[in-house]
């Protein structure tokens, strides 16, 4: 029988917050994942949540399918690999955040975005057989989800959203801050409520296919809400410095004591994730599936926590769209450390081709037009050290930037947006001799060379990857009438 795969992932993770990609936090369960291949240059296409995971479930880039932004939905028309696993015979579920839907504007009243409860149905049609939705820690205040109709039964869920209002405020006193200090136990915690679910698909599965389990913990994004036990297992480092871009004021000391706790609280997070992970790893044991399981573990993108007097995501510095990439893959436990860049759309052509699948013919369309570019690169071929690398570069971009990054170099051009033209603000760093991108080379006439080298391929990847058009008009005859029957379109 085919593999089972299972693939968790983590929400706005720094790269370096592993213990094996630095020691930054205490990770021994995740760690145990790289034990195939830990891919140390992994790059987000987009750093922000929605159009990140909106290019990870189609495998394309976000300006393709029209996700560039925390803005609007995915359209169901896209092919993903979720459907492509289910139209051949795996069994398919996914638990946590998915955050394909982001139809309501900022403004909308607490309680009055999506109720996802009530659109499991749709959502499903991304290619689950089981769906059980936590919306985000930030974005439960307004969506309804499967986590908070959990809060909502025990009286809690009024308690949660009173506490992300009260941790929106500027003024409050956000840390030490813990799970149960708003009446959230470890039981009812959404990281153990996620990895209870993943754990009951595993164990009621059908033992006839193979499945494929998407984990998506909602941490280490805000709020920081750890449980006090992993809080307190975590030392306050009041020594911890913050990276700076040349020229910036360093920081005041109120600023460091505040992102030093921030940091504090994320390890805790990342402390108690990796115990969740633990829990899962250990009912494949017990499952005697282990050795028939594909494991992947990555994030979204990253956060800056801190560095360049910032923080969060939505920055091309490598905290934010770095992420954290390791396979385990039971057939070839090699332990490599691949420093050539991949992307996060790789992911999705690495879990079809472990399917026997190939993703330009599951993820393309033959039409409307340019459907039929599908850019991710399955990552199989490092993970049998057939090679060390499948692309030479990668593209990022998001409403402020588009970059690209190689082993050498990383380019970015940030958006003109002015209502008249003004020419594009450009930076270019070694990260050979500047790991830390802290010297901005693009104005060095030295570095000429490599400006346009990287100026081309932005280009390049643009020019050779329009957004493919979506269609839904009704054809031919009555199975192309329902707007939702899009599995059916163009197979």
């Amino acid at each position: 029988m085919p593999k089972n795969i299972l693939l968790i992932m983590t929400d706005q993770l720094n790269p370096d917050y592993l213990s094996c990609a630095g020691g930054k936090a205490h990770t021994p369960r995740i760690d145990r994942i790289a034990e195939s291949v830990n891919f140390r240059n992994a790059v987000s296409p987009n750093p922000v949540c929605l159009p990140a995971r909106c290019a990870l479930l189609t495998g394309k880039y976000p300006h393709q399918v029209g996700m560039m932004t925390m803005s609007g939905c995915l359209d169901r028309f896209y092919p993903t690999y979720p459907r492509a696993l289910q139209q051949h015979g795996w069994q398919t579920g996914s638990f946590g955040k998915l955050h394909l839907l982001q139809g309501w504007h900022w403004d909308v009243p607490v309680g009055k975005g999506h109720n996802l409860c009530d659109l499991h149905e749709e959502t499903m049609e991304y290619g689950f057989d089981v769906l059980w939705e936590a919306a985000g820690k930030g974005l439960m205040l307004k969506n309804y989800c499967d986590y908070a109709k959990h809060l909502d039964k025990k009286g809690l869920l009024d308690n949660y959203r009173n506490e992300l209002i009260r941790r929106e405020n500027p003024g409050h006193p956000e840390y030490p801050a813990t799970s149960e200090s708003f009446g959230i136990s470890e039981a009812d915690h959404v990281e153990t409520q996620i990895a209870n679910h993943t754990i009951s698909f595993i164990q009621n599965r059908d033992k006839s296919r193979p499945f494929f389990a998407f984990c998506s913990f909602l941490s280490p994004h805000p709020m920081i809400d750890p449980p006090a036990r992993c809080l307190e297992a975590e030392p306050l480092l009041d020594k911890e410095e913050f990276l700076l871009k040349k020229g910036q004021e360093p920081l005041s000391d109120e600023m460091k004591k505040r992102w030093r706790e921030n940091r504090r609280g994320y390890r805790a997070l990342m402390r108690f994730v990796d115990e969740q992970v633990g829990r899962i790893w250990d009912v494949l044991d017990e499952e005697g599936i282990l050795d028939d399981t594909v494991i992947l573990f990555t994030a979204d993108h990253g956060d800056v926590l801190g560095n360049f007097r910032v923080d969060g995501k939505n920055l091309p510095w490598r905290e934010s769209a770095g992420i954290p990439l390791l396979v385990r893959h039971p057939d070839y436990l090699s332990g490599q450390q691949i420093l050539p860049p991949v992307s996060l759309i790789d992911v999705s052509a690495t879990i079809l081709d472990i399917a026997g699948l190939d993703a330009q013919q599951e993820l393309g369309r033959a039409w409307p037009a340019w459907n039929h570019v599908v850019p991710c690169r399955s990552l199989m071929p490092i993970v049998r050290a057939e090679t060390d690398r499948v692309r030479d570069y990668t593209f990022t971009e998001n409403d402020s930037f588009e970059m690209i990054q190689t082993e050498k170099w990383k380019y970015i051009r940030w958006r003109t947006t002015t209502p008249e033209y003004t020419p594009p603000r450009e930076a270019l760093f070694d990260l050979e001799s500047d790991p830390l991108e802290t010297e901005d080379l693009s104005r060095n006439p030295e570095y000429r060379g490599a400006l346009e080298w990287c100026r081309e391929r932005r280009d390049y990847t643009i020019n050779s990857t329009p957004a493919g058009q979506t269609g839904w008009a009704p054809i031919g005859d009555n199975r192309f009438a329902e707007i939702r029957s899009w599995t059916d379109i163009g197979r």
